[in-house]
């Protein structure tokens, strides 16, 4: 690999094997990170842009398989990044996007059949949700990461994204946020048959469980 790749990131990356050629490796601690962007030739792993300042969960990263709902905390682990997300009808990424409507939603209540899914509010309720069209505009750009996905288990977390932050000093509920603008490179730089990851990482090398989850 070029660069300074630190050993606990290059175990990471080879345990990944062929079939993935990007990474974006978010690590930190408490609620202050990095994210490290990597694509792989070959065999060899490199960095591709400088460092960008993140944020994570206001409770900072839970140890691998710890992450619960309401906790306040990122999970930390190997996921693959899903789809792109956002209030504009495109945005420029090769990775597949959905806008935003208005009755857009993401359940987050574990009692809820359809938790940890992107739905339409008339299919979520009764449940408790969490708006995709948000007031704040967190989501006007973002992209989904897989984590309890595919299966979801009920009551380990829901709704982990990367969208853009309110400012470098303020955490978010369990995702990854960033500048706007460093986000919007990232997505340009993804690429869905590169079968991009993210590696979330507390006290970056501490953690165990690196396989995909």
């Amino acid at each position: 690999m070029k660069g300074d790749v630190p050993p606990w990131l290059r175990k990471i990356l080879l345990a990944q094997g062929g079939g993935c050629g990007q990474a974006v490796v978010i690590a930190g601690e408490g609620f202050l990170a990095r994210a490290l962007t990597l694509e792989r030739r070959g065999q060899t792993w490199s960095f591709v842009f400088k460092p960008i300042l993140a944020v994570a969960g206001r409770a900072g990263f839970a140890a691998f398989g710890e992450k619960r709902e309401g906790d306040g905390r990122t999970p930390s682990g190997v996921f693959p990044f899903e789809q792109a997300f956002g209030y504009a009808k495109a945005i420029d990424s090769a990775m597949p996007y959905c806008r935003i409507d208005e009755d857009d939603v993401w359940v987050n209540d574990p009692a809820s059949p359809l938790y940890n899914t992107w739905a339409k509010k008339a299919m979520a309720e009764p449940f408790s949700f969490e708006e995709m069209r948000r007031e704040d505009g967190l989501y006007r750009v973002g992209i989904i990461i897989g984590y309890n996905r595919h299966p979801v288990k009920k009551g380990l977390g829901s709704a982990i994204f990367v969208h853009p932050w309110r400012s470098r000093g303020a955490a978010t509920s369990g995702c990854v946020a960033m500048a706007e603008r460093d986000l919007r490179l990232i997505l340009s730089w993804l690429h869905p048959e590169k079968l991009p990851v993210a590696i979330l990482e507390g006290e970056a090398g501490t953690n165990e469980g690196h396989q995909m989850s």
